[in-house]
């Protein structure tokens, strides 16, 4: 294992972020305070609870999963896209650095990234609302499988695109509906029972339901069942990564 490649791979995306803090920290930091400030304040005051939990804190692992599912697929894709946009892609592909070593070192940067910004939106969830968390370690399993699996499909996208309008199709356009309606800001026994059959085909429900579990307690979806979704997704996104550099898909030409 060439730890020094990975180091260094790792290193400058971690610089990367410290060059774009505003952009990066800033700006998650006061949309989510925008979320509480309008969903707290204004829905909260006519919905005081769901399932003995008061609203405002209901919500808190939605908006978290939110903000470390767009930062863990934005930072792994652009991770990797921009060595393909500028050319400097092919110097990584021809130095001695193993298709394993070139993966931990995006991947890790982006899931540090995403797993940084996420605590700090938990920080800031936490002075709007009253948080407790009553299974810590399931807790930081969910947030650390979550930012792995989704920083490694990031780099996935990052490698499939060819411009950046495609880089911006996923975290832009199709994550947050999905998260909006995986029962981020509602539980789904709120809904007619057919539209419940229909969110459980929602991958994002297993993810918000999960954590939110590790926090209250209470779940749309066996937490579980929730776990085995992460893992398995992890698996295949590990699958169609080994698949992409053994066929130099999208990187050979």
């Amino acid at each position: 294992m060439n730890f020094e490649a990975i180091k260094s791979i790792y290193a400058f995306e971690m610089a990367r972020t410290r060059r774009t803090l505003l952009q990066s920290i800033v700006s998650p930091v006061i949309t989510t305070s925008l979320y509480f400030i309008v969903f707290g304040a204004a829905i909260g005051s006519r919905m005081q609870e769901v399932q003995g939990v008061p609203y405002g804190a209901f919500i808190a692992p939605g908006l978290i999963m939110l903000t470390l599912l767009n930062q863990c697929i934005g930072n792994g894709s652009f991770g990797i896209y921009f060595p393909k946009f500028t050319g400097t892609i092919y110097e990584i592909l021809s130095s001695p650095i193993s298709m394993l070593e070139i993966v931990i070192g995006y991947v890790g940067a982006a899931a540090t990234k995403g797993l940084i910004v996420g605590t700090i939106i938990l920080i800031t969830a936490s002075l709007f609302v009253d948080i407790s968390i009553k299974h810590p370690v399931m807790m930081v399993l969910f947030f650390v499988l979550t930012a792995v699996s989704f920083s490694l499909f990031g780099f996935m996208i990052g490698i499939w695109a060819k411009d950046f309008e495609q880089l911006n199709i996923f975290p832009m356009l199709i994550i947050p509906p999905l998260v909006f309606l995986g029962g981020s800001f509602y539980s789904i026994d709120m809904l007619p029972p057919f539209w419940q059959a229909v969110s459980h085909f929602n991958p994002v429900l297993y993810l918000v339901s999960g954590f939110r579990w590790s926090f209250f307690e209470i779940a749309d979806v066996n937490p579980v069942v929730s776990l085995v979704t992460v893992l398995g997704f992890l698996v295949v996104c590990l699958s169609i990564t080994a698949w992409i550099f053994k066929t130099g898909y999208k990187l050979k030409n």
